[in-house]
């Protein structure tokens, strides 16, 4: 785990505290905070009938994936404030979250966004892998590709710069 004042990164096997994360965005010089959780559904492209989901993490790479994407993040995106990334390993039942992210910023727009390509390259950078179980059985995500570093390009938006990535979702 790796918790300060304005970065708060961490893998855990319990149950992620969302509301926590939450009330430690909260900044007085911000005036948005975007949280984003991502939850277990009860079905994965063609596969109906999921009941959980268990993660499995290289674990002695994911906080520093993590670091990398934070300072990618407010390279972007120099008005946010505070970042949080957690996830889950180990079996996360229906409804339960597996990530959260949180952003801090003056504004909404550089939070949405930085908020937005955090969880989009965290699922494409991070090694994390989800295996699905169902009333069928169990399988790895199709989709868990081996991690690979995704290529940053950068897309031009009125008033901000937006790193987007190629990587695939997990």
């Amino acid at each position: 785990m790796r918790r300060s004042e304005d970065t708060w990164l961490d893998l855990l096997d319990e149950q992620l505290p969302i509301e926590e994360v939450r009330r430690w965005a909260i900044r007085d010089d911000c005036g948005a905070v975007v949280v984003f959780c991502g939850t277990t559904r009860d079905h994965a492209g063609d596969l109906t009938g999921v009941t959980a989901l268990h993660y499995e993490a290289y674990e002695a790479h994911v906080v520093p994936r993590l670091e990398a994407l934070v300072a990618e993040t407010r390279s972007a995106w120099p008005a946010v404030v505070a970042v949080a990334a957690l996830h889950r390993t180990g079996k996360v039942a229906l409804g339960e979250e597996a990530v959260v992210v949180a952003v801090s910023s003056p504004h909404r727009a550089e939070a949405f966004a930085a908020a937005a390509h955090l969880i989009d390259r965290l699922k494409a950078t991070v090694p994390i892998w989800k295996q699905e179980v169902s009333t069928a059985g169990r399988r790895w995500s199709p989709i868990a590709a081996q991690i690979e570093e995704a290529p940053m390009t950068m897309v031009s938006h009125p008033g901000t710069q937006q790193p987007t990535d190629a990587g695939p979702y997990r």
